[in-house]
């Protein structure tokens, strides 16, 4: 989708399919609604008296109003003026980008980004706003026989009303948020894909068509069994066994580092992100239940959202060296699979007793972790939808944050507020590592029924002693079921902010 600003004193002579402009709860008027009001011989206030109240996310339609040119002026609730903040900009922008989706428009016109906002600048309104009609205008038939071409969103162009003094900024925003909704679109469709397509090979596919996209830039190495199993991942290839499909270990590495070099900076280890890539999650021996098994094709979310990200710096180019770990397989029940009580040897040599097989994305990230010690890395980030016990504690709002390096956890948490993608930090005390004793390996790779997510942290943290690292818990956040089932596209926006503002 393009993205592009116009100035102009005369928004009623602006000649578009539609024109967003906003309404606070209880009929005021933001200052396009005011103007296009005043234009119209006061139509806009006539409807808020009656029939729109301004409630946050709701639209109103009025065509062809005399003394406006635009054909359409698409009234955006946005709630009480005193609560108005960043997330419920976003939601307008969304709002109004889902109304254009559904009337099939090719173009509309926003005047929201123009909204005095307290603590949040033009870019990051601007940022968002283009995220938000990437979201909107998201549409999947990947996998149907017959797609509805006619279903498919026709717009292709929004246009930011903004004052002349902000034009640069605007444009900045719309940029770098026209990106990572790019790289969020990857991120859904392949969390969306089934698991007999998006398989490890597939995304080491991926991979490599994003090293052809942006081959200046990024690096793509993708290793398979014998490569990985002369790494001593013995951990990762335990659960790779279950599966007649073949493990990838892919590696990717984003480099602005001779931009950052020109821009006289000193030079640092890269920040590592690591995704956990179980294309499809049975349970292997230690079963599933059969109901919503199928939502275990978004196990590999983690990945995804490592490649969404190196979708958006390959098309914004930052000055920062990134590396991406992704250790990709499927963990199904077999003959050959891991079995309750088999202890296995990681890559760092410390050897884990397997009481739950079904608890295998750590014993994967472990030796990813592991691996991104040869970077001396300045930060590593894992991301992976680990535990249903993250999604009990925090639901679908908040990425579960775990992190002893409070500098770093402080700027993730800071970057998922500018995001609007936000993040908890969770506890990860020492004494939580009680629960991970074995009396037949050096450590268990679960911790029983209590702090579920806290031990499965407590866990990885074991094999990052080298590095500041935070791990990101999604799986309550990466994808959402019932009707609206889906991959979201978290936690890009986050990764994506954190990385842009290392760069500021």
């Amino acid at each position: 989708m393009e993205f592009s600003t116009q100035t102009t004193a005369s928004l009623h002579q602006i000649k578009t399919s539609a024109l967003a402009v906003g309404v606070y709860a209880d009929g005021v008027l933001g200052p396009a609604a005011d103007t296009i009001d005043r234009a119209s011989n006061g139509a806009i206030r006539a409807v808020t008296k009656t029939e729109f109240r301004g409630r946050a996310g709701a639209t109103l339609v009025l065509r062809n109003l005399a003394g406006v040119s635009a054909q359409r002026i698409v009234l955006v609730g946005l709630g009480k003026q005193e609560e108005y903040n960043a997330r419920a900009h976003a939601g307008a922008e969304q709002a109004f980008a889902a109304y254009c989706v559904a009337a099939q428009l090719t173009e509309g016109v926003s005047t929201l980004v123009s909204l005095p906002l307290e603590n949040a600048s033009v870019r990051d309104r601007a940022r968002a706003a283009a995220i938000a009609a990437g979201q909107a205008a998201y549409h999947y038939d990947a996998t149907f026989g017959k797609p509805d071409r006619d279903a498919r969103p026709k717009l292709k162009k929004i246009i930011q009303v903004v004052e002349r003094a902000d034009t640069a900024q605007t444009q900045l925003g719309l940029r770098e948020g026209a990106a990572i909704a790019n790289g969020m679109e990857l991120t859904r469709t392949l969390g969306n894909l089934p698991g007999n397509v998006c398989t490890p090979s597939y995304l080491g596919d991926t991979a490599r068509k994003l090293a052809r996209d942006f081959k200046s830039l990024i690096k793509v190495e993708v290793l398979d069994r014998k490569q990985v199993e002369a790494l001593g991942m013995g951990s990762f290839l335990s659960v790779a066994r279950g599966s007649e499909e073949p493990l990838r270990f892919i590696v990717l590495r984003y480099n602005g580092k001779s931009a950052a070099a020109k821009k006289g900076k000193a030079a640092a280890g890269p920040v590592v992100l690591v995704g956990k890539g179980i294309t499809f999650d049975a349970g292997g021996i230690s079963l599933k239940p059969a109901a919503t098994m199928d939502e275990m094709k978004y196990d590999m979310c983690g990945a995804a959202s490592v490649l969404g990200t190196f979708r958006a710096l390959g098309e914004l180019a930052p000055a920062l060296e990134v590396v991406g770990l992704v250790a990709a397989c499927e963990n199904l029940p077999s003959g050959k699979a891991n079995k309750p009580g088999d202890v296995v040897t990681s890559m760092s040599g410390q050897t884990i007793e397997i009481l739950n097989t079904d608890a295998e994305g750590r014993l994967v990230l472990c030796d990813a972790l592991s691996y991104a010690e040869r970077f001396k890395p300045s930060a590593v980030i894992d991301i992976a939808t680990l535990t249903g016990a993250c999604v009990v504690a925090l639901g679908s709002v908040n990425t579960g944050l775990f992190s002893k390096d409070d500098a770093l956890a402080e700027a993730l948490l800071a970057a998922g507020r500018q995001a609007q993608d936000t993040a908890w930090r969770m506890p990860l005390d020492d004494a939580y590592q009680e629960q991970l004793k074995s009396n037949f390996a050096d450590i268990a790779n679960i911790g029983g029924p209590q702090a579920g997510a806290v031990t499965a942290a407590c866990f990885l943290s074991r094999f990052t002693k080298a590095y500041p690292w935070a791990h990101l818990d999604i799986a309550g956040t990466a994808w959402r079921g019932g009707k609206d089932k889906g991959a979201t596209g978290r936690p890009v926006p986050l990764l994506m902010q954190y990385l842009l503002n290392l760069n500021a």
